[in-house]
């Protein structure tokens, strides 16, 4: 019986892309230099890491998609916050963002790591963006690493 398992070694042939809003900056800045570091940290070149930036949320399973079918990346990070208003569009842009990343990592078969905040308060976004949960732009990007090295070694 085989055990695969990914560890967090960069191949210095990957190349990932950071897709970011820029919607709520103040939080999704913060996710994004989480992001960069944890890439960096781990010896992924600079020149192995681009940074695409969208308007918002619902916009970034589109980038993601066009950056997936490119070839070019073994992962995507999306990272962005979206916050509960008055209204239902929370839902539609969370929800609907979160269903076009996971098609696109299916789609394409390429590890879309969701790094989009969906919270009630902007106190809930700021604990998950360098506060006292973390870092998610952090953990997004650790995924992408692990999951690009896992499915290199899946048959």
């Amino acid at each position: 019986m085989a055990h695969l398992e990914a560890d967090l070694r960069v191949d210095p042939k990957h190349r990932f892309v950071i897709i970011a809003s820029r919607w709520n900056p103040r939080i999704v800045d913060r996710l994004v230099e989480g992001a960069r570091q944890t890439f960096a940290g781990y010896g992924l070149a600079p020149t192995a890491l681009d940074v695409v930036r969208v308007p918002g949320a619902w916009e970034i399973p589109l980038a993601a998609q066009r950056a997936a079918a490119s070839g070019r990346y073994q992962g995507v990070v999306a990272l962005g916050c979206v916050v509960r208003g008055d209204t239902r569009h929370f839902e539609h842009v969370a929800d609907r963002c979160a269903e076009g990343l996971m098609r696109v990592a299916l789609d394409h078969g390429v590890p879309v790591a969701n790094g989009v905040l969906a919270v009630e308060r902007h106190e809930d976004a700021e604990a998950r963006a360098g506060g006292a949960l973390g870092n998610k732009g952090e953990e997004a990007a650790l995924a992408a690493l692990e999951m690009a090295q896992l499915l290199g070694r899946l048959p």
